[in-house]
């Protein structure tokens, strides 16, 4: 009789179930039919907005946009758009020229004069700025767990204030913000393009995860827990596809560098129209920084060159340059000093920064340590002649702008085996070695130790191998394969 309940029960919540699927199926229907009403209402709204102040400026010229909340911020990232802008003016004249920008707290004579103190870039036309008020919205700081998903979901806010203020013509996200490119395109009616520095996920972040590692986006108390890990693991997959299918909507894409390209190709799966964009380095202008010993009878300069963001590890150089100094205290040396350059962008930068000054007293090395934030374009290239080695720290560096830099300037350069400075950078050229590879702070310490160690001779040598093989970087390598890439954007 129990049996006989029980199974009259399960058969009407199966009929209960069985009679709201067609009127559920129905509501679904109606909801997505004015999901889509309500978007094309709103693209036609953007749409009257745009032609009203074409016509109310007498001439219907493009408009081409680059997205780019931290334009301020002096990183390599920064100077991928300035370069971008100059490119861009020089061919195409005619366009109107709108950086949508989240720095507020300065005026845009004073982000143009930025980029010209750090980087020696002046653009030949004027460019608009677009200050966004809720760049907050992207801040990391502001998602302590699920991170990736909410600046994601924040980004897509900050697209729509960018948006609703101005509806450019072409689009082109040049900080990785994935998730406004259908936003611009189906509901701003834009063409729009990408330079991908770093996918937002990769398959790499997934290994780290599945095989429960310990990282700066894996926290210990979720690596130690089998539970935990298979969840954040099926999160992380659901947000890859999305990642995807957000990524696929761009019309162009740049990368740059083969370690970016193999995960956005496996992510996007739009290959006919992704390209190797390498980002602009100012070869060039340390080219003429002789190109000799550096001068080591007081003692060593060794430097670094990165935001302070946690990724770049900076915490990494500093315990291995400890270790140096412990291993080195017995053994008569000249001096060493480290010097770490890098932008803050905001008070999170600055608090790492402030870390990291407690880390170095906490090793007792704060006398050999200095930090320089935030310096112009010259006293960066005066440290750069004077240094005998460049750290480089981060795992996955998706390129490595710093990284060239110092090879340009004569620096020998010691980079984390991974990523762009390993497949891309510190490579041999014509058959000659042109700088060195580590990963912990045993193989960091001992490797500096080993460059120290060479004759100034042998020192030299590998200068001369590391500024012959970094012409392929230089300003005008970019701008033809940039300008080559985007021409389907304006024509």
């Amino acid at each position: 009789m129990a049996a006989y309940a029980g199974s009259w029960c399960s058969y009407a919540l199966l009929r209960f179930f069985y009679s709201l699927f067609f009127p559920g199926l129905i509501i679904c229907g109606v909801l997505c039919v004015c999901l889509v009403i309500g978007l094309w209402i709103i693209r036609r709204h953007l749409q009257r907005k745009k032609k009203s102040v074409s016509a109310s400026n007498g001439k219907d010229r493009m408009v081409v946009s680059f997205f780019h909340p931290y334009c301020n911020a002096g990183g390599g990232g920064e100077r991928v758009l300035w370069c971008a802008l100059r490119a861009l003016q020089l061919k195409y004249p005619e366009a109107v020229y709108v950086v949508y920008t989240g720095d507020t707290d300065v005026s845009g004579q004073q982000i143009l004069e930025g980029a010209f103190r750090r980087f020696n870039i002046k653009l030949v036309h004027p460019v608009q700025f677009v200050f966004l008020k809720k760049r907050y919205l992207v801040e990391d700081s502001r998602y302590p767990h699920f991170t990736l998903l909410g600046q994601s979901l924040g980004s897509i806010l900050l697209g729509w204030e960018a948006l609703t203020q101005l509806v450019p013509d072409v689009y082109i996200d040049s900080m990785g913000y994935a998730f406004t490119l259908p936003l611009f395109k189906y509901v701003g009616g834009c063409r729009v393009g990408t330079y991908v520095h770093y996918p937002t996920i990769s398959t790499d972040m997934l290994s780290v995860v599945k095989n429960q590692n310990t990282g700066f986006n894996n926290a210990a108390f979720i690596s130690r827990n089998a539970l935990l890990s298979k969840a954040k693991l099926i999160y992380y997959y659901l947000f890859a596809f999305i990642y995807g299918l957000v990524g696929s909507c761009s019309d162009v894409v740049m990368v740059n560098s083969s370690w970016t390209l193999n995960h956005i190709l496996s992510l996007w799966k739009i290959g006919h129209c992704t390209n190797i964009v390498y980002p602009p380095c100012d070869v060039q202008t340390f080219l003429d920084i002789p190109l000799h010993e550096k001068k080591g009878t007081s003692g060593h300069l060794l430097i670094s060159i990165g935001q302070f963001r946690p990724e770049k590890n900076h915490a990494l150089q500093i315990k291995a340059f400890a270790k140096l100094l412990n291993e080195k205290a017995t053994e008569s040396r000249p001096s060493l000093k480290l010097v770490l350059i890098g932008g803050c962008r905001n008070k999170d930068d600055e608090f790492r920064v402030n870390q990291l000054r407690r880390l170095s007293e906490n090793l007792g090395v704060q006398e050999a340590v200095e930090f320089k934030i935030n310096i112009s374009f010259d006293e960066l290239k005066n440290y750069l002649s004077e240094a005998t080695i460049g750290l480089h720290t981060m795992w996955n560096e998706h390129f490595g702008i710093g990284v060239v830099e110092c090879m340009a300037a004569g620096t020998i350069i010691l980079a984390h085996n991974s990523g762009g400075p390993k497949l891309d950078i510190v490579i041999p050229h014509e058959g000659q070695i042109t700088g060195f590879l580590a990963e912990s702070e045993e193989g960091y310490a001992e490797t500096m130790a080993h460059i120290l160690s060479l004759s100034a001779e042998k020192r030299l040598q590998i200068r001369r191998n590391a500024r012959a093989s970094v012409s392929r970087f230089s300003d005008q390598e970019f701008e033809v394969a940039f300008l080559s890439s985007v021409e389907m954007l304006l024509t």
